[in-house]
């Protein structure tokens, strides 16, 4: 009885709202600009913090990234000067790490440098990365092709080179290119394996590989290439000894990260005379990240909610005029028996009804502007099942609250008054 009661309702709500189809459109419009802006913003904002909190989780939650910086006050004075600087991280830092932390589980140290390098005919300018097989265990990309280097190769010092698949296409290498000669910098080395890369940057961490690295044994870089870079920029010689550029340092536990990162920091101001290296801790980062999503996600969210506030308003606007407008009719429904519950309730469906069908419509309209933003411009946008559901909980909510009111002055109407109403 009470469903069927609850169903007589809704319909005779329609037909209400149906009898001025354009003013019910036209205040439906608040909430569906309302709703689909919701849904939109939360999906743009979502797509673009999944893709800055996915590129931070590239660098590992439990890494540990140190980088050589060369000081301002030198680069300065070397651009001055033909004279060499020296700075950077040391063979010894890199001992001194895998020895001082119970907490640190490997260590990748890594020399950069950039040399031409050719391929049969082709040729073009790689960065060349020293490191050890620890390397790939912390900075894991996809094999395509052959094999990484192993701890043979590193105690053997062999001149194995491992590609990435950037740098591959640009050579024109393929898999059948495992086991040609590579040449770097006019020393030679056997093509081993392809790996696919990453490239870019987590908030103001560089990620530590790019797409035109090629990987050789740490020992044999520092046996072929040396410490000492020259180069000529205006006219003057530059020249710089670096022993280490990067460090990668993996702890057992992502919540020892950050304090193993102080720590790692104390222990290097203490032996370095100047301030020659950036340790990142991902993990922080990653903190910042979720903690800046959630504020961007309340700010957007907060910005189009008030496209529903408004909506809401109009609803409220429209149906106390038409509370105005049909005061003879609540009259004879009092006259006859209706009671004032029964009228509130018969306001509140038309207004949940206006606002839901709003609702329903923006959300078509919020799940279709993320497709056209993503597909126009290929920003990726990301829908959560919150960021559809709420806005149309909301719109209902809205539609509930800002028609209790016109509901009540309704209810509130002297049948005999209301008879005489013209």
């Amino acid at each position: 009885m009470g469903q069927a009661r609850i169903t007589r309702n809704i319909w005779l709500g329609m037909e209400n709202l149906l009898l001025h189809k354009l003013r019910s459109f036209l205040t439906m419009l608040g909430v569906v600009f309302g709703v689909g802006s919701v849904v939109a913003m939360l999906s743009v904002g979502e797509g673009a913090s999944k893709e800055a909190l996915e590129q931070i989780r590239k660098l590992g939650s439990n890494n540990i990234i140190i980088t050589a910086m060369k000081p301002v006050e030198e680069e300065q004075a070397s651009r001055q000067r033909s004279q060499m600087s020296i700075y950077g991280l040391t063979y010894e830092d890199y001992r001194r790490l895998a020895s001082s932390f119970s907490n640190i589980q490997q260590t990748a140290p890594a020399k950069l440098m950039r040399k031409e390098s050719r391929l049969h005919e082709r040729a073009m300018e790689l960065r060349v990365v020293g490191a050890t097989p620890a390397w790939f265990d912390l900075v894991p990309r996809p094999l395509i092709a052959g094999r990484v280097i192993l701890p043979a190769d590193q105690e053997k010092r062999a001149p194995v080179a491992v590609l990435t698949e950037f740098g591959a296409r640009k050579l024109l290498a393929t898999e059948n290119t495992i086991g040609q000669t590579l040449r770097i910098g006019g020393n030679q080395f056997e093509v081993i394996g392809i790996i696919q890369s990453e490239s870019g940057q987590a908030g103001n961490i560089q990620i530590p590989d790019q797409d035109i690295d090629v990987y050789i044994p740490l020992d044999v870089a520092q046996r072929y290439f040396g410490d000492i870079s020259t180069k000529q920029t205006a006219g003057a010689f530059e020249r710089e000894k670096v022993e280490l550029h990067q460090i990668i340092v993996q702890v057992d536990d992502p919540k020892n990260a950050e304090a193993v990162g102080l720590g790692i920091e104390r222990m290097l101001e203490l032996n370095h005379r100047k301030k020659d290296y950036v340790v990142s801790v991902p993990l922080a980062l990653l903190k910042q990240a979720e903690a800046t999503k959630r504020t961007f996600n309340i700010v957007l969210g907060s910005i189009a909610g008030i496209s529903l506030l408004v909506g809401g308003i109009g609803i409220m606007n429209i149906m106390l005029a038409s509370v105005t407008e049909r005061t003879r009719e609540i009259g004879i429904r009092r006259a006859i028996g209706a009671k004032r519950k029964q009228i509130v309730v018969q306001f509140l469906i038309e207004t949940v009804v206006l606002s839901t069908t709003g609702g329903l419509i923006g959300l078509g309209i919020g799940i279709l502007i993320p497709s056209l933003i993503r597909y126009f411009s290929g920003m990726p946008t990301v829908l959560t099942m919150n960021g559809v559901l709420l806005p149309l909980f909301v719109s209902m909510a809205i539609g509930i609250v800002f028609g209790l009111y016109p509901a009540m002055n309704a209810a509130k109407v002297d049948p005999i008054i209301a008879l005489r109403h013209e």
